[in-house]
């Protein structure tokens, strides 16, 4: 008696969005073949991609619509059939096969809510070898390492897990931002759906290792399937005993609370994410103190990111030095790069630093999905600077950013062409900082509606050359008196605009006020 065939239909949003829970449907009613609902590979053109195992191999067809459904089955697709959707093996996919899959090694491989393939594939194994080598072997590897926040500041891990380490305190913390509301951005919801044990055994490592029990997850309310796959997630993990009380017999207790936010973008900043967790408005607190010594509820407290998290479970299972063998100079490890905007091939690109923003767009991305020359490219989400096309061969890495005056933030890529209007793209960020301020400081709070109105007043060429003086003054002031990167970053992408592309902030021809 032949076995079932086994076919992957992705539970994950972009994928469910374009009719994966449809396909699913229509491959369980029209065959006999058993439905493994995985996460996205995040080749997100490709959704829904279809995997169907045949012998060792897992071969992909897509994107599959629920029409597709009946061809797939008259071509034999069970068995790996012809068909115009047929993309061959998945491994073998250049824009799959050509990536340094770390944090997401198996995403898109496994259901990610059945414990047995999670622990079947290496889960676990980094808290287990934790547990082994007690907090401080942990501290060691992570600092090893030379991981680096992922949610925008580049600062090290080890050192803040350290200071939370060393703080006395008779309750700690560990918070995990996944608020991800930076344009072009969706990897930590690809993570959180497709791999949610990982985040998981990330944030019970981090508690092990600085002497927390307690564990959150700041999670947007933008995302209701990330956050229904990750609420099952932690049952599944309670229910295993990896996580709770005493975990696996060790001793440890470690659990985790699941919060959503209000929509609220300044609470990606992390003291408004924890005024906002204590039940707070989502407003920024002065520092000092820091969170790794006066957090949540005034508690030391870690407060990370998910990609920064999910890093570490390989990390202590493979070594510290292993992962730094990924990357360059200080930019060490790999980075989950997203590809979004005017791209041809958008998607979840993960790869080691040092890799050039031209490899990532042209070689991943295909280019522009209008076909048109790239004029600009916004790094780093909103307050991220823009990367003119003649800089596109600079290689990502922190340092290397930080001297032309960009970031790399969580890793967003918003490719535009040469139709763009940047000085709309300017007009932009200023709109989007005089909305989203928290209000807490004057030079975030009245300066970006200021800014507004003088880029206004230079769009129309009133007093062009004044009104230019006034902006950078008004950038200058709001780098160096805002509170947090929501106010002292909007200049980055406004002053990138005027240097870069000049002429867009000229008056038409004909236009002399």
């Amino acid at each position: 008696m032949r076995s079932k065939r086994v076919v992957y239909v992705p539970n994950e949003t972009s994928a469910v969005s374009l009719g994966a829970n449809e396909v699913a449907e229509a491959i369980a009613d029209k065959t006999d073949a058993v439905i493994v609902r995985n996460g996205s590979r995040g080749m997100c053109w490709l959704e829904p991609m279809v995997e169907v195992v045949v012998g060792a191999e897992r071969i992909a067809y897509g994107p599959v619509t629920p029409e597709d459904v009946d061809g797939l089955i008259e071509s034999d697709f069970l068995n790996g059939g012809k068909h115009d959707l047929l993309l061959g093996p998945t491994e073998e996919i250049p824009y799959l096969k050509n990536q340094d899959r770390w944090t997401f090694q198996r995403c898109g491989l496994i259901n990610p809510l059945d414990l047995a393939a999670y622990l079947e594939h290496g889960g676990f194994s980094g808290l287990t070898h934790a547990l082994e080598s007690g907090p401080r072997g942990v501290l060691e590897q992570v600092k090893k390492s030379g991981l680096r926040g992922r949610g925008g500041a580049g600062f090290p891990t080890g050192i803040k897990w350290q200071t939370v380490a060393d703080a006395k305190a008779d309750q700690k913390y560990v918070t995990c931002n996944a608020d991800e509301g930076d344009s072009g951005t969706f990897s930590d919801r690809m993570l959180m759906e497709g791999d949610p044990l990982t985040l998981i055994e990330g944030m019970i490592i981090a508690g092990f290792a600085v002497g927390a029990s307690r564990g959150y997850v700041y999670l947007r309310s933008e995302y209701p399937l990330t956050r229904d796959i990750f609420e099952k997630a932690l049952k599944v993990a309670r229910a295993g005993g990896w996580l709770g009380d005493d975990i696996q017999g060790s001793g440890f207790d470690f659990d985790i609370d699941l919060h959503l936010g209000a929509g609220s973008y300044v609470c990606g900043e992390e003291t408004a994410m924890l005024e906002s967790l204590e039940g707070k408005a989502g407003v920024i607190r002065y520092k000092p103190p820091l969170p790794a010594v006066e957090g949540l509820f005034g508690k030391p407290t870690v407060v990370n990111n998910v990609i920064t998290l999910a890093s570490v479970p390989n990390i202590i299972a493979m070594s510290g030095d292993r992962y730094a063998e990924h990357g360059v100079d200080r930019s060490k490890g790999t980075l989950a790069f997203q590809l979004a905007g005017n791209v041809r091939r958008g998607g979840l690109v993960e790869k080691a630093f040092g890799v050039s923003l031209r490899n990532l767009i042209e070689d991943f991305g295909g280019g522009t999905a209008s076909g048109r020359p790239i004029r600009a490219v916004q790094v780093g989400g909103p307050l991220g600077a823009y990367v003119p096309a003649a800089q596109l061969d600079i290689l990502l890495d922190y340092e290397k950013f930080a001297e032309i005056g960009a970031m790399i933030g969580h890793g967003g890529i918003v490719v535009f062409d040469d139709t763009v209007d940047m000085a709309a793209q300017a007009r932009f960020a200023m709109e989007f900082c005089a909305i989203e301020s928290c209000g807490k400081c004057t030079p975030c709070r009245i300066g970006a509606v200021r800014g507004v109105e003088v880029i206004d007043r230079i769009i129309a060429n009133e007093n062009r050359e004044a009104n230019l003086d006034l902006l950078d003054e008004l950038c200058d002031t709001m780098i160096d008196g805002s509170l947090c990167a929501m106010g002292g970053m909007t200049p980055f992408p406004v002053r990138s605009a005027v240097k870069y592309f000049p002429e867009d902030f000229m008056p038409p021809a004909g236009d002399n006020k």
